[in-house]
């Protein structure tokens, strides 16, 4: 990520108490990339990956897949605009991705509302978890979603002290 998707992966870290880990991609051109690096520790661990679109899928795929490689218990994803064109749908849904939450900003195709491991969410929702002013109408299933997310950290942290 630019310096600025690393001080928001900090402040999300810092809110729900869980570590920090950066994956370092080359995109050779739009709508391919190549995980290079994972900085960080995520071996027994819940992962769970923020952007603000998605496309393809092809980048949060092999990022799913690079965190499952070395050791990822699970990954999540939560993510702004889902665009999903061309084959992303079927991308997501034979990847290691327990689930992409995105939120209504593009309108979700049958397709999309089809596939299990895909949801949507009231985008007031997403703007109140990120401290900003909307009405409480609306699925709050990302409030439910980050808490369970927090819940995983917490056992998983536990279970690797305990070793």
């Amino acid at each position: 990520p630019d310096v600025g998707g690393v001080v928001r992966a900090r402040a999300i870290a810092r809110r729900i108490n869980a570590n920090l880990a950066i994956i370092d991609k080359r995109r050779e051109k739009a709508g391919s990339s190549e995980v290079m690096n994972i900085i960080g520790d995520v071996k027994n661990h819940h992962c769970i990956i923020v952007d603000d679109i998605i496309d393809s899928g092809g980048t949060i795929c092999n990022a799913a897949q690079a965190l499952i490689d070395v050791g990822a218990i699970s990954v999540d994803s939560y993510v702004t605009h889902g665009v999903l064109s061309g084959s992303a749908v079927t991308n997501i849904s034979n990847s290691p991705l327990s689930s992409l939450v995105t939120t209504d900003s593009i309108k979700a195709t049958e397709a999309v509302k089809m596939t299990s491991n895909i949801r949507q969410i009231a985008s007031k929702v997403w703007n109140i978890l990120n401290g900003k002013d909307a009405d409480m109408d609306g699925d709050v299933d990302i409030d439910d979603a980050m808490l369970k997310a927090k819940r995983k950290a917490k056992s998983t942290q536990k279970s690797t002290k305990e070793k």
